[in-house]
């Protein structure tokens, strides 16, 4: 067995590997959705990753071309008029920009433009002052906290790309406290800022996934990172697919007999009482639920001076 990858740009490494040895692996953050399905995917994927022919990859958590589409819906909610994208060029990051543009313009919400930023450079204030030229008044970055936000961010403050003017969103890349940390509390509020993230909220969990909450934080002394309570997700489903092949494990002949019958058995996992509730693995290795939430940046006490609060179940 094999937890990861945490980047589903490792994935796209791992996943043949894994597949060529009939090794089943489970990611507890990987969203870009051509790893498991056509939609949102580049041409090849995902039978590329899978030269034996069989499904070995799964993950107990939605995809981008879920989340993509239900930020878009969000933003109309919102009432947002214009959206100028930004993506980090990245797999995550661009996969879920592209879905969030496709999906603004079937709901008639006009995106000025798609660009990818070099991340590296410490200025994006070009790109800003274009921005704020164009008349957006949502900017919607697809990345993750490592590939720039905080500096788009911080900097939209500078050039006074902030709310109401403009407002910023992301995907759930970005629900990190670290992001607040350096794109300043300021900046944060100042931009009327909100994450989606794929999942309920963890104070919003009931049955198992109010008792892994609870169980990470006594154990831990803190809050869990927002992938956190999925890989004891993924360990979970391991562990249940063990018990029901036993008997087929000690059967075997090899070790590529034995992990056959734990593959097989995490792919018919069926009803599995999960940390959002009740879900199955379809034929493609992803979860049948599409839970979704979303969450504002508000002022907090400690010394960060905010956090991300929940706002909304997105749908």
């Amino acid at each position: 067995m094999y937890i990861g990858t945490y980047n589903s740009g490792a994935a796209k490494v791992s996943i043949p590997i894994t597949n060529r040895a009939h090794m089943a692996q489970i990611t507890p953050a990987n969203t870009y959705p051509g790893l498991t399905k056509k939609r949102g995917a580049a041409p090849g994927e995902p039978e590329i990753y899978r030269p034996g022919g069989f499904v070995n990859y799964f993950r107990p958590i939605p995809a981008d071309d879920i989340q993509g589409a239900v930020a878009a819906k969000w933003a109309k909610h919102l009432g947002v008029k214009k959206v100028y994208i930004l993506n980090d060029q990245e797999l995550y990051g661009k996969g879920i920009a592209d879905v969030f543009e496709a999906t603004a313009k079937k709901l008639g919400l006009p995106v000025v433009a798609n660009e990818g930023i070099d991340w590296k450079q410490p200025d994006q204030k070009p790109v800003l002052t274009k921005i704020r030229a164009s008349g957006a008044d949502l900017i919607y970055l697809g990345g993750v906290i490592e590939t720039g936000a905080q500096v788009i961010i911080r900097q939209m403050k500078e050039v006074g790309l902030v709310a109401p003017r403009t407002r910023f969103m992301g995907p759930d890349g970005l629900l990190e406290e670290e992001l607040l940390k350096g794109a300043t509390c300021d900046a944060a509020l100042a931009t009327d800022m909100r994450i989606t993230f794929a999942g309920l909220p963890f104070e919003k969990m009931r049955g198992v996934g109010a008792r892994t909450y609870e169980t990470y934080k006594a154990k831990f002394a803190k809050e869990p990172t927002s992938y956190a309570l999925y890989a004891a997700e993924g360990g979970r489903v391991i562990i249940d697919a063990i018990r029901r092949a036993a008997p087929e494990m000690e059967k075997a002949k090899d070790i590529t007999a034995k992990r056959e019958a734990v593959r097989k058995a995490i792919a018919s996992t069926k009803n599995f009482e999960g940390i959002n509730g009740k879900w199955s693995f379809d034929e493609n290795g992803d979860v049948d639920y599409d839970t979704m939430s979303g969450f504002k940046a508000v002022k907090a006490d400690g010394p960060v001076g905010c956090k991300f609060q929940f706002e909304t179940i997105l749908e």
